[in-house]
Formats: structure tokens, C-alpha cells, sequence
């Protein structure tokens, strides 16, 4: 017997962005849309949030035909069918993009949505969407939670029911279609629910996410930047021996950036300094940079007794260059002597000042090896490190 189970339709739309402005009222040489945002165009961002639903039917991109090599350049690699050239009005640049999709019934679903809104979120998406089963024309909106005033009235706007309407707009394609060819000339329709409403059409507003902001304004751009640059958290581990001098000497050791007197010397191409050799291949290894010996090969006589803090300061630069900064600097020193204890304080002092980090960051830390292996029959001092450092996510 077959089966009576209805078989649900997929949810499928298509997709019309307008990014067609001159974006003058942000910095920069280029239009906003493809300045680089978090390390991409901006209207890439848009367009990849799109992209990367599996709802997704068909999309376009309407721009200004002048900009053709900076839109190329902004989504080189992405399958993009031609772009759609942009009108006089914001109407007409809509308009042009609808005729595009010839393909499309009056049924169909299409979403408009502005370039300049890059932190659009899947699930607003997708609401959009799926309210289009029930509605002929759908918006995204959040309810006005500051106080309005209008000009220099003594008296605030009553905010209770007011909404700002975000993208993207939803729309059945012949009902948006129908409204853009019906409208009047010298009609002014912000967005396309304008347009909707005067056919007497109802639109549906749906809640969206206040982080869904249209980047008009440099300080638009500067919350898009942080909202976008989310940071990770990266750790590196490092280890290094050095063994004591048969003679001894009188310098001491070097360590941690200290002086500790000591009746041997450690036997190194620089200072020999162990802990801050460790630290600065933890650094390099939180940055993938390699390690010590790669920067600062021992086979160059120029790094010949050179101060180890040299060494930790470069690495500190090479994270910095990253937009990195250090957390957490953790060493661990394994020797039987000398004894470490009074100098912790002063190592963790100087570790932090050539880090540029408050001493609360850092922790150095020392141990026996229990009479046990070289450092445990006194023929040299191990150390171990662990760095923990903040990166923009790439």
C-alpha cells in the first residue's frame, strides 16, 4: 500500500542584495562595500552569509556598473552569476534586480537585503523565510528601546509600538514585483515594504538581533570591526636544557632574565639564559613561527652572548605584528641548584617587563628532578613553558 504521509516542500528562496551606493558617509577612498572589513570586503560578508545556507535558490548583486572592478576584486571565487547594474533610485536599482531572476513564479520567495548589513544572522534568515508560508511580504525589525525626540520638541515620541525595520525584507516575487511596477514616481519608499503597503498589502514583522545593523557611519564600522574580529585563544609549549660549564666562573647563571649567583656558568651560544629560551619558543609556537633556532640561528656569531631578552622581545613583536597579545606566561625551572625560591619574584618582574605584561601574567615556578637524570646529578638546568595568547580569529 503506498504511503498517505505528505511529503513537506523544501524551503527554498532566492536572494537580491543591493549594494549599489556610493557609501560616502564612511572613511575611505573605495565605497563602503568593499573596504575590508575584519579582513574581507565588506559585501562579502554579506554575500557569504547567504551562501552558505543550504535554502538558498538563486542570488544576485546589484551595484553600480562603475564599481565592476572593485565588486570583481571584492568576490573573486565566490560562483556568483553576473552582477545586476544598479539604477538612479534605490526603486529602480530594486527593480532591475527582480526583472533579473526571469525564472521566478509568483509564488516563488525572494528576500531583499541591503550590502552594508554584514552581521545578518542564519536563523534571521531563515524566520524571514519561513513567515513567507503565511504572509505576503515579511520584515525583520526590533522595537525601539531609546527615548525619541523629533528635532528640538520639548516633548519625547511615544515609542510604544515603534520598530526599526532591518533586511532582509521577504516577499512573495509577484507581489514585490507588482508593487515596484505599480508604484508612483514621485513615490519616496526608504524600503521595499513601503512600496508593499501601498498596494494595501499587510507586512509581517518579524524580531531580529539588534547586531543586524546597517553600516552607515565610521562608528557603524568600528562596532562591525569588533563584532567581527572575534578573538581565539592560542597556547604554545616550549622546552630547553643547558648544561653547566666544566670550569667554574664567576658571572653566575643567567635566568628568567636574573642573575642568580651560582659557582658554574650554563654553556650556551648567548646568555644561556634556559627560561627565557623556553618562554620564547612557546611564544613562537602559539604563532606557528617557528622556533628559537630558526631567528636566531647559533651558527651567527652576532648572537654570540647576546641577552636573552632580545630573543623573548622579538617573539613578543612577531605575536604583536598578529594582533596578538600574551594571557598567561607559565615556565617551570628543573635543576637541584641553584636554588630558585628568593628569585621567583624577580624573574616574574622582569619576564613581564619584557613581555609589556602585568606580573600578574606570569608565573615561574622550579623543581628537582628527584637526584634523578642530568639535572638531578647537577649537570645542567631544564626548563618548560607554556604561553597562552589572544589572536584575532583569521
Amino acid at each position: 500500500m503506498a504511503s498517505s504521509a505528505k511529503v513537506e516542500k523544501r524551503l527554498s528562496f532566492s536572494v537580491l542584495i543591493a549594494a549599489a551606493g556610493q557609501g560616502t558617509r564612511c572613511k575611505g577612498t573605495a565605497p563602503k562595500q568593499y573596504r575590508i572589513l575584519a579582513g574581507k570586503p565588506l559585501l562579502r560578508h554579506t554575500i557569504e552569509a547567504f551562501l552558505e545556507m543550504e535554502e538558498l535558490d538563486q542570488i544576485r548583486v546589484i551595484i553600480d556598473p562603475e564599481h565592476a572592478e572593485l565588486y570583481q576584486e571584492a568576490v573573486k571565487g565566490l560562483d556568483l552569476p553576473d552582477f545586476v547594474a544598479g539604477g538612479m533610485e534605490r526603486k529602480d536599482s530594486i527593480y532591475n534586480g527582480l526583472k533579473s531572476f526571469s525564472n521566478l513564479k509568483n509564488e516563488n520567495i525572494i528576500l531583499i537585503h541591503d550590502g552594508a548589513r554584514p552581521l545578518v544572522q542564519e536563523n534571521d534568515i531563515r524566520t524571514v523565510a519561513e513567515a513567507l508560508t503565511n504572509h505576503e511580504a515579511v520584515s525583520l525589525a526590533t522595537s525601539v528601546a531609546d527615548t525619541l525626540k523629533y528635532g528640538h520638541t520639548a516633548e519625547p515620541v511615544e515609542r510604544n509600538g515603534l520598530y526599526a525595520l532591518q533586511t532582509p525584507q521577504g516577499f512573495h516575487y509577484g507581489t514585490i514585483k507588482k508593487a515596484h511596477e505599480q508604484a508612483g514616481p514621485d513615490g519616496h519608499y526608504t524600503d521595499d515594504t513601503g512600496l508593499v503597503s501601498a498596494l494595501g498589502i499587510a507586512v509581517k514583522l518579524v524580531p531580529g538581533h539588534k547586531s543586524n545593523f546597517k553600516i552607515t557611519t565610521e562608528d557603524d564600522w568600528e562596532m562591525a570591526e569588533k563584532l567581527l574580529q572575534q578573538d581565539e585563544t592560542r597556547t604554545g609549549m616550549g622546552f630547553d636544557v643547558h648544561a653547566f660549564a666544566d670550569e667554574a666562573g664567576s658571572n653566575g647563571v643567567r635566568l628568567c632574565g636574573v642573575s642568580i649567583p651560582h659557582d658554574k656558568p650554563l654553556m650556551g651560544h648567548s646568555d644561556a639564559d634556559v627560561g627565557l629560551h623556553a618562554l620564547t619558543d612557546a611564544i613562537l609556537g602559539s604563532i606557528s613561527a617557528g622556533d628559537i633556532g630558526q631567528h636566531f640561528p647559533p651558527s651567527n656569531d652576532n648572537y654570540k652572548d647576546m641577552d636573552s631578552a632580545i630573543f623573548l622581545g622579538k617573539a613578543i613583536e612577531l605575536l604583536a605584528a598578529k594582533g596578538g597579545s600574551v594571557l598567561n606566561l607559565d615556565i617551570t625551572l628543573i635543576c637541584e641548584e641553584p636554588k630558585i625560591g628568593s628569585h621567583r619574584e624577580a624573574m616574574e618582574q622582569r619576564i613581564a617587563e619584557i613581555a609589556e605584561i602585568d606580573p600578574g601574567r606570569v608565573s615561574v615556578k622550579a623543581t628537582t628532578s628527584e637526584k634523578l637524570g642530568f639535572t638531578g646529578r647537577g649537570e645542567g638546568i631544564a626548563a618548560q613553558a607554556i604561553a597562552t595568547v589572544r589572536l584575532p580569529r583569521e
